[in-house]
């Protein structure tokens, strides 16, 4: 097995060199790199939960920093703190119902938590807690299957107590571990499939002879739109050619090549044409906890243009996209300025050097930012694997999967991107 720090190595290295790319594939590796991670620590006997935590955390961070552009990195970093957080939850309450405990004396509390070092005091206060409570809706509908108990440890003798109390701190650590990689391998199941789920949901908005915009290239809206095509559902498709970069040409190809009827406009001419369109359905870089949403650069006009002719702007983005932070400052939203040479070419810029000033520097400056920001007003629906949401809807779904504790790094609450 390789070692764990050269994979981490590895890692940071393509991040940091922009070698990953997409948002699907980088969130997948860090996931499979979490994995592996997990899988070589070595946790302690006591507060085992808290120990794995803090080195996945240390971890995250050198991730995140590597390309915080990325925003699936920390996305999948802090999904990954809240499965150990939920798993080792999960332990105390089976513990807890193990053991037959109720709502006993503070004496008897302290006793149960000498005999389960392993548990962390938060999740067996936390799982003491859900005890004493009704189960939710959401728990009842889901297929919970039945925990079992964890067995006791005898009581014969000293020495057997000893090394029976040994083998079962170990063996909590062991399962500990273990439902935490079962947790992570669903999760990885979750990105690779997100565009199927997604994609199944095509047929229930998209009808016959609709007009469907789009701008520049996306796999799950190319998957979307193919998959109602399979459900005979006749449409057009207006494909925005995404300039500087025209990957709407790469859209259109593939369309084309799947026998859909697709037009290729300009960027300019959306305006233009968004009267004669019934939607707009695009992809999305990252979605923000309020609704608002960091797409590829372009985006922000579509949305204003759908918005003043009243078109539905529909927006696709698996699960691993829900970010937990709040844009609180638009004007300083995480982006990226990419080479001036998808605008301009370098033989160009001699033209316009200022050589009379005798500095030689260039009187003509080039911005090409990667993203737009798309406030949550301006979004009619969200479709995710889970099903189709509304903005307003976004934060309490994006709190099924975070933890509010995993929010917080080097000790700075983060809440801007």
């Amino acid at each position: 097995m390789p070692d764990v720090q050269s994979l981490v190595n590895d890692f940071l290295n393509q991040l940091k060199k922009r070698k990953i790319e997409g948002s699907q594939a980088t969130a997948k590796q860090t996931a499979e790199l979490l994995r592996s991670f997990i899988s070589q620590h070595r946790v302690p006997y006591t507060n085992q939960a808290g120990a794995l935590i803090d080195a996945v955390r240390t971890v995250g961070e050198q991730l995140i920093a590597a390309n915080p552009v990325e925003v699936a990195v920390g996305n999948i970093v802090r999904r990954v703190l809240h499965i150990i957080r939920e798993e080792d939850l999960s332990l105390a309450t089976d513990a807890i119902a193990g053991m037959g405990l109720s709502a006993a004396s503070d004496d008897e509390d302290d006793v149960e938590r000498d005999d389960h070092p392993g548990l962390s005091a938060v999740a067996v206060a936390a799982a003491a807690r859900s005890t004493l409570r009704p189960p939710s809706l959401q728990t009842l509908l889901e297929d919970v299957p039945d925990s079992a108990a964890i067995p006791q440890a005898s009581s014969s003798g000293g020495d057997s107590e000893g090394k029976s109390r040994s083998v079962d701190k170990s063996s909590r650590g062991r399962k500990l571990k273990h439902d935490v990689i079962e947790a992570i391998n669903e999760l990885i199941q979750d990105i690779a499939t997100c565009h199927e789920q997604i994609a199944e949901q095509a047929v229930e908005h998209i009808h016959q002879n609709e007009v469907i915009l789009t701008l520049g290239s996306s796999r799950t809206v190319l998957e979307f739109l193919c998959a109602a095509k399979e459900k005979k559902r006749s449409f057009r498709v207006f494909v925005a050619e995404g300039a500087p970069r025209y990957q709407g040409h790469l859209l259109a190809k593939e369309l084309v090549a799947r026998g859909l009827q697709t037009t290729v406009i300009t960027d300019s001419a959306v305006f233009a044409m968004i009267s004669r369109v019934n939607m707009v359905i695009v992809g999305a870089h990252a979605v923000m906890a309020n609704g608002g949403v960091i797409a590829p650069v372009g985006l922000n006009m579509v949305a204003l243009a759908a918005q003043r002719h009243a078109v539905p702007f529909v927006v696709l983005a698996g699960s691993h996209k829900l970010c937990p932070l709040y844009p609180h400052n638009p004007e300083v939203l995480l982006n990226e300025l990419r080479s001036p040479s998808e605008l301009l070419d370098f033989g160009e810029f001699s033209d316009c050097m200022d050589y009379g000033s005798g500095s030689g520097s260039s009187l003509l400056h080039v911005i090409n930012p990667t993203f737009d920001y798309v406030p949550p007003k301006l979004v009619s629906l969200f479709i995710t694997d889970t099903g189709g949401h509304n903005s307003s809807y976004m934060y309490r779904l994006i709190a099924d999967y975070y933890s509010a504790d995993d929010l917080v790094v080097k000790g700075r609450h983060v809440t801007r991107c």
